[in-house]
C-alpha cells in the first residue's frame, strides 16, 4: 500500500523509497541557489533539518522556510536544509526577497532524486512531480531520528516537535 498524505482533503500517493525512524538517511547531492552541488543525509558533523516542500512560491511553503530560518537556525549543532521543485535561480530570488539567510534552500528539480530517495514525490492529481510537505531529521551519526509527513499538503507541519527533535540530535 503506498504512502499518502492528502491534498484538499483528497488522498494522494507518494512515490519513492519510504525512509523512516532509525534508517541511515541515504546521501543525495542537490544544487543550491547559486548552482553549487550540496550533499545532504548521511553522516555529518552535524544534525540535520530537512524540510521537503512543494514549492517556495506558495504561501505555505514561504511561511514554512521563513519559520524555519528564524527559529531552527538558531540551533547549535544543526544544518537546515529546504528542498523543492523550484529552479535554483527563483529561489534565489525568493530568499533575497524573503530574507532568508539561515538555511540553504537546495532544488530537485533535475532527476527528483531526492524526492524518490526519501519517498516524497507526489505520485497523482494536480501536484504530481512535486514534493509533499516532508520534515526529516538526520542525526550526526545519519540516522533519521523523526518524521513528519505532513497530513494535509496545504498546512504547516508541526515545527514544535521537528524543531525539538532537532535539538536533541544536535546535543548527541
Amino acid at each position: 500500500m503506498p504512502t499518502l498524505t492528502k491534498l484538499k482533503g483528497n488522498d494522494v500517493a507518494l512515490y519513492g523509497n519510504q525512509i523512516n525512524v532509525g534508517d541511515k538517511a541515504p546521501v543525495v547531492t542537490l544544487p543550491n541557489s547559486g548552482l553549487e552541488e550540496v550533499s545532504i543525509g548521511g553522516t555529518c558533523d552535524k544534525a540535520q533539518l530537512i524540510v521537503a516542500v512543494p514549492s517556495l512560491d506558495t504561501p505555505v511553503c514561504a511561511m514554512e522556510t521563513t519559520k524555519f530560518n528564524n527559529e531552527a537556525a538558531s540551533v547549535d549543532g544543526a544544518t537546515v536544509f529546504v528542498v523543492s521543485m523550484d529552479l535554483p535561480f527563483a529561489a534565489k530570488r525568493f530568499c533575497s526577497t524573503e530574507g532568508i539567510e539561515n538555511l540553504q534552500v537546495l532544488s530537485d528539480y533535475r532527476e527528483k532524486s531526492f524526492s524518490t530517495t526519501y519517498g516524497t514525490l507526489i505520485a497523482e492529481g494536480p501536484l504530481r512531480g512535486l514534493s509533499a510537505r516532508v520534515i526529516f531529521v538526520i542525526d550526526k551519526d545519519g540516522v533519521v531520528t523523526y518524521k513528519e509527513i505532513v497530513p494535509e499538503i496545504t498546512e504547516e507541519p508541526n515545527y514544535e516537535n521537528a524543531l525539538e527533535a532537532l535539538k536533541e540530535a544536535a546535543s548527541k
